[in-house]
């Protein structure tokens, strides 16, 4: 599976919308939802660590730099460069220990990065947080983004929580406990839910 495409035709995004109304009218006002997967494995964890706490757009200027320095995004390279090359193109200082500890583990096969899609969900979050800087939510994007996994809702997810807020007309935050019971409806689709929360930001209908 190289792209995840949902759209409200689709057989199981009708099954999980009749099992919440306000979900259903998400899925309206959403519409169609195609993701690219980042197959590269690797590189798609350094570029989660250099777009850790950044905007869009810096985060897309310093993955850029960081290509055009490295070639190709492979551990050898960037063990070969140097902390102040990486600082030069806009690492922080924990940035480039990240991205070296990453690149490390993966050389000597402490994350096995080429057979990580083998293992469950849980399995591949406790491989990936042996690494320093990848938490939970970096894993759970991994999850996602490059696996294509179909039951993955993170509560750690500031944006999730303000879709979801918007969407049930909450005068605050949803709690985590809030978050895991209205998640829980949708297993083992709960990628679904996470997408077209997204969506609403994503397409500008949570203003």
């Amino acid at each position: 599976m190289d792209k995840i495409i949902l759209s409200s035709n689709d057989s199981i995004v009708k099954k999980i919308a009749n099992k919440d109304k306000k979900f259903k009218e998400l899925v309206k006002m959403v519409g169609d939802i195609e993701i690219t997967l980042e197959k590269n494995y690797f590189s798609s964890l350094v570029q989660a660590i250099v777009g850790q706490q950044l905007s869009m757009k810096a985060a897309e200027t310093i993955w850029n730099r960081v290509m055009s320095l490295l070639g190709e995004v492979n551990y050898e390279n960037i063990l070969k460069v140097s902390d102040e090359d990486l600082r030069n193109v806009g690492l922080s200082r924990s940035k480039v220990v990240y991205v070296k500890d990453l690149s490390q583990k993966v050389k000597d096969k402490i994350v096995n990065i080429n057979e990580i899609d083998k293992l469950g969900d849980e399995e591949i979050i406790n491989e990936l947080i042996k690494v320093k800087g990848i938490g939970r939510w970096t894993a759970e994007m991994f999850l996602i983004f490059s696996l294509g996994r179909m039951d993955v809702f993170s509560i750690q997810d500031l944006g999730l929580k303000k879709s979801v807020q918007w969407l049930y007309n909450l005068i605050e935050l949803p709690s985590n406990d809030y978050l895991r019971e209205l998640s829980d409806k949708f297993k083992p689709y709960r990628t679904i839910l996470s997408l077209y929360l997204w969506g609403a930001i994503n397409k500008s209908i949570i203003k």
